[in-house]
C-alpha cells in the first residue's frame, strides 16, 4: 500500500488521466463495439485546407529566397526555374497520383508499406519515418529560428535582447509545445487569416521589387553580366543551373504534408471511405493551386532578392541572411510596413511549427504503435508532444539556432520524402500494368535520386540527422517489440457461422482444446494427435475436443482484427482455423474469448516444442511461432493476473 497521502495520489492519478488521454488501452472484448468509431470532425473546402498545408508550404518564402541566393548566388533566378519545372511537372503529377490512392491522410509512407510485406515493409517506413521526423522537425526548429531573425533585425526589437537567438527560439519552441499540451483545436480558421494576409503583403514586396527591377535597367544588366562572366554562355548556364538546383530544393516542402491533411478536405455528397472521390478531386485542386501558387512566388521573389539586394548582405550574420523579402520590405516599403511584414512572418513561420507538429502527430500513432514498435502511451497526443519539444530544443541547441545551417537536414527529409512517393507511385502503376506511367514516374523517380543524392552530398547533415532518428526509432521499435512481446494484440475476435454455432454448443461446459499444426488435415493427423496427447497424460481421457489451428500470415504485423472460422473435418472433428501473424497472441485471444462466452475456464492442450528455447523464442518475435505453449500461458497471465480465473494450460 502506497504511503502517500489520498490527496496527493487524487493529484497523481488526474494529472496522469490528462497527460496519458487518448492512449489506447488494449482490451480484448470491451462491452462497445471493437471497431473504433470514425471521428466526427468538421470538414472544409480545398481552399481552407490548402491553407492549413500552407502554413508549411508558403511560410518557406520567409527563408527559401535567402538560402537560395546564397546557395546560387547570381544563378538563382534560373535554378529557381529548373525547381519550378521539377515541381510542376515531377512531384505535381507523383502526388496527385497518391493523393488518390492514399486518400486518408497516411501519404506515400502508407503505399510503401502496402506495397512492400513482411519486415522489409516495416523497415522501409521506419526509415521513411526517421526522414521524415527529420523534415517536420526540422520544420519546427528553422521555421522558429527563421521567425527569431525576423524579430531580431526588426528595428523597434529592443537593443537588449537583440543576438539572443538561441534563447529566443527555444521560448517560442516551448510556447507551441505549450498550446498542444494544453489541447491543439481547429486550426484551419486561423490558417486561412495567417496565409491570406501573408501572401497579401507579398505580393506587394514582390510587385513593388519588379517595378523597380523594371524601372532600372541596369541592375539587370549588373546582373547578366556577372552571370556570364562567372558562367559562360547560355548553354553552360542552363547546365550550372540543371546542377546546382538541388540546392534549393527546401522549395518543393510542402507536398507531404498537402497530402497529409486531406482527411479535413469536405468531399462530395455520395463520397464513402472507401471511395472518397469527392475527397480526392479536392484534395488535386489542393495540390495543383498551392503548387502554381509558390512556383509564381519562388521565381519572382528570386528575381526581386537576385538583383536588389547586394550579395555580401545574404552571408551569415548579414541584414538579409534568412529573410531576403523582409529586407526588401524594410528597405523599399519602410519600417512601419517591414514591421506588419515581419508580424506576418513571424505569426505564419511560428505556426508552421504547429503544422508540422500536427503531422508528426499524425503519422507516429498511426504507425508505430499499431506495429508494436512504440509503447501503448504513443498514441496519446501529450506524451509526444513533450518528446518532440524535448527534440526540437536539442536541435536548435546543435544548430544554434541558424537557418542556413538546417536547410541542408530539412531538404534531405524534404526530397526523401518526395523521393520515396515517386518510387511508391512508379511500383503501383507497374503493378497496374500501365507502361507510360511506369515510364514516366520512373524518369520523375530517377530526377529525385539524383536530386537527393547531390543534396547529401552537399550537405550531408541532414543525413546525419535523420540517420540518428532512424536509429533511435530502430531501437525503440526492437525494445518495444519486446516489451510488447506478451500482449493481446487483436482489436476484435470475431466467428463465423459455424464457428459461432460451435462456441454456442460449449455454454455450460468445459471447453478443451487441442492446439494443432495444420499439415495434412486428414483424419489420421487428428486421430494421431489426440491419440498422443492422451498416451503422454495430458489428457487423461478422450474427452469431446476441440482443435485450435493457427496459419502465420505476415509475422511483422501486429495489430489486426482475428478472425475465427469453425469447420467440420471428415465427419466428427470440431476445429477452430485461423489466420494470424502469430501463433500464442491467437490461441490466447480463442480462449479467453471462448472463457467469456461460455463462463467456464478453457483447457488447452500443447506439445512441447523441439529446440533451443532461447532460439525458439527469438522464432516468436520474428516470425510468430517457435515455443507456443509457455508463451501462450505467460500472454494469459499477462491478461489475468488472477489464476483462478486464467484459462488452464497443459502441456506434455
Amino acid at each position: 500500500m502506497s504511503n502517500k497521502p489520498p490527496s496527493e495520489l487524487t493529484v497523481q492519478r488526474r494529472f496522469s488521466q490528462w497527460f496519458l488521454r487518448g492512449a489506447e488501452h488494449r482490451d480484448l472484448n470491451p462491452p462497445a463495439p471493437f471497431a473504433r468509431p470514425p471521428q466526427q470532425e468538421r470538414r472544409h473546402s480545398w481552399w481552407r485546407v490548402m491553407c492549413l498545408s500552407g502554413l508549411d508550404y508558403f511560410s518557406t518564402l520567409g527563408y527559401q529566397p535567402g538560402i537560395a541566393a546564397l546557395a546560387a548566388g547570381v544563378l538563382s533566378p534560373l535554378a529557381t526555374i529548373v525547381l519550378v519545372l521539377v515541381t510542376l511537372f515531377g512531384a505535381l503529377p507523383v502526388y496527385r497520383r497518391v493523393a488518390r490512392e492514399s486518400p486518408h491522410g497516411a501519404g506515400s509512407i502508407a503505399m510503401l508499406g502496402r506495397l512492400l510485406s513482411y519486415w522489409q515493409g516495416k523497415l522501409v517506413v521506419l526509415v521513411l519515418l526517421g526522414f521524415a521526423a527529420t523534415d517536420f522537425i526540422i520544420t519546427m526548429t528553422l521555421s522558429a529560428a527563421d521567425a527569431t531573425a525576423h524579430i531580431n533585425e526588426n528595428p523597434f526589437w529592443p537593443d537588449a535582447l537583440r543576438g539572443h537567438q538561441v534563447l529566443i527560439t527555444l521560448v517560442l519552441l516551448a510556447l507551441l509545445g505549450g498550446v498542444f499540451l494544453k489541447g491543439f483545436t481547429e486550426a484551419i480558421g486561423i490558417a486561412v487569416v495567417l496565409v491570406g494576409v501573408y501572401l497579401a503583403l507579398n505580393v506587394v514586396v514582390v510587385v513593388d521589387g519588379l517595378i523597380r527591377v523594371i524601372d532600372h535597367p541596369t541592375l539587370t544588366d549588373d546582373w547578366w553580366s556577372a552571370l556570364t562572366t562567372m558562367h559562360g554562355g547560355p548553354l553552360a548556364i542552363i547546365g550550372m543551373s540543371i546542377i546546382i538546383f538541388p540546392r534549393l530544393a527546401l522549395g518543393l516542402s510542402g507536398f507531404e504534408t498537402g497530402v497529409a491533411v486531406m482527411p479535413h478536405i469536405k468531399g462530395a455528397p455520395g463520397d464513402t471511405e472507401q471511395n472518397p472521390v469527392g475527397r480526392i478531386r479536392g484534395a488535386r485542386k489542393l495540390l495543383a493551386t498551392a503548387a502554381i501558387t509558390m512556383s509564381c512566388f519562388l521565381i519572382t521573389t528570386s528575381i526581386i532578392t537576385t538583383i536588389l539586394i547586394p550579395a555580401d548582405a545574404f552571408d551569415p550574420g548579414g541584414p538579409a541572411n534568412g529573410r531576403a523579402l523582409a529586407f526588401l520590405a524594410h528597405e523599399n516599403l519602410g519600417s512601419m510596413f517591414g514591421t506588419v511584414y515581419d508580424l506576418s512572418t513571424i505569426f505564419i513561420l511560428w505556426f508552421a511549427g504547429a503544422s508540422a507538429m500536427a503531422g508528426l502527430l499524425n503519422l507516429v500513432p498511426r504507425f508505430l504503435p499499431r506495429f508494436g514498435m512504440a509503447p501503448n502511451w504513443a498514441t496519446a497526443v501529450r506524451p509526444l508532444v513533450v518528446v518532440f519539444t524535448a527534440i526540437a530544443f536539442f536541435i536548435t541547441w546543435l544548430f544554434d539556432a541558424d537557418v542556413t545551417a538546417q536547410g541542408g537536414a530539412y531538404a534531405t527529409g524534404v526530397l526523401v520524402l518526395i523521393t520515396s512517393a515517386a518510387i511508391a507511385v512508379t511500383i503501383s502503376s507497374r503493378r497496374a500494368r500501365q507502361r507510360k506511367q511506369t515510364i514516366a514516374f520512373g524518369l520523375i523517380s530517377l530526377v529525385f535520386i539524383y536530386t537527393t543524392i547531390d543534396n547529401v552530398i552537399e550537405r550531408p547533415d541532414g543525413v546525419k540527422i535523420a540517420g540518428s532518428f532512424i536509429g533511435a526509432m530502430i531501437l525503440v521499435s526492437i525494445l518495444s517489440r519486446l516489451y510488447r512481446a506478451f500482449e493481446i494484440r487483436f482489436t476484435s475476435v470475431q466467428f463465423d457461422e459455424i464457428g459461432q454455432q460451435l462456441l454456442e454448443d460449449c455454454k455450460g461446459t468445459v471447453v478443451r482444446i487441442i492446439a494443432n499444426h495444420p499439415d495434412a488435415l486428414d483424419a489420421e493427423e487428428y486421430r494421431a494427435k489426440l491419440r498422443k496427447i492422451v498416451d503422454e497424460d495430458v489428457l487423461p481421457e478422450v474427452h469431446d475436443v476441440m482443435f485450435a489451428e493457427v496459419t502465420i500470415t505476415d509475422p511483422s504485423d501486429f495489430e489486426s482484427d482475428l478472425q475465427v472460422r469453425g469447420k467440420i473435418r471428415h465427419g466428427r472433428y470440431r476445429v477452430f482455423t485461423m489466420a494470424s501473424p502469430n501463433v500464442a497472441t491467437a490461441l490466447a485471444a480463442l480462449l479467453l474469448q471462448i472463457q467469456k462466452t461460455t463462463g467456464h475456464r478453457p483447457h488447452i492442450y500443447f506439445e512441447w516444442t523441439e529446440g533451443n528455447p532461447v532460439s525458439n523464442f527469438l522464432r516468436y518475435l520474428a516470425f510468430g511461432q517457435g515455443e507456443v505453449a509457455p508463451v501462450t500461458r505467460e500472454i494469459l497471465r499477462e491478461h489475468e493476473p488472477d489464476r483462478m480465473k486464467r484459462p488452464h494450460v497443459h502441456v506434455g
